[in-house]
């Protein structure tokens, strides 16, 4: 049932959209917390990835995977700026900058997308993660860019 399912929605999400982005997350690191581990391995992730990184291959259209370190739910996505913590418990924040009230998830998703455009505008992935940079530090252009 789960396998069915995941191929009927990447083949509608592939048929709807020129462009995916997904978060390369680390889902063997997620499945060792024991209060996400079941959740994280009912739902397929990876066999989801799977499915719509080779059905928009196969149809000619652009699969991203941003890379795990962007930090797609600390920075608002209207101003750029970062918050230094933000822990799994805390679903909304705002931002000191702008005050703008963020959803943690909508507000992740309008990031990854947004990076993944700028990936494709510039034609390269390369960011600041490589094996020995240090993770702590800036991980995208995106932080350069000027506020809309």
């Amino acid at each position: 049932c789960r396998e069915d399912f995941l191929q009927k929605l990447s083949r509608k999400i592939v048929n709807e959209n020129q462009v995916i982005a997904v978060e390369n997350l680390n889902i063997k690191g997620m499945v060792k917390n024991h209060n996400l581990a079941s959740s994280i391995s009912d739902v397929g992730w990876g066999m989801f990835c799977t499915m719509l990184k080779y059905k928009s291959e196969s149809e000619g259209k652009q699969y991203v995977e941003i890379d795990r370190w962007f930090p797609s739910s600390k920075t608002c996505h209207l101003c750029l700026n970062r918050v230094d913590n933000l822990t799994l418990d805390v679903r909304a924040w705002s931002c000191q900058r702008c005050g703008t009230h963020h959803d943690r998830d909508v507000n992740a998703a309008t990031n990854i997308r947004n990076e993944a455009l700028r990936i494709l505008a510039l034609g390269t992935s390369a960011s600041a993660c490589g094996e020995d940079v240090s993770r702590s530090g800036k991980t995208s252009v995106l932080l350069d860019a000027p506020p809309r």
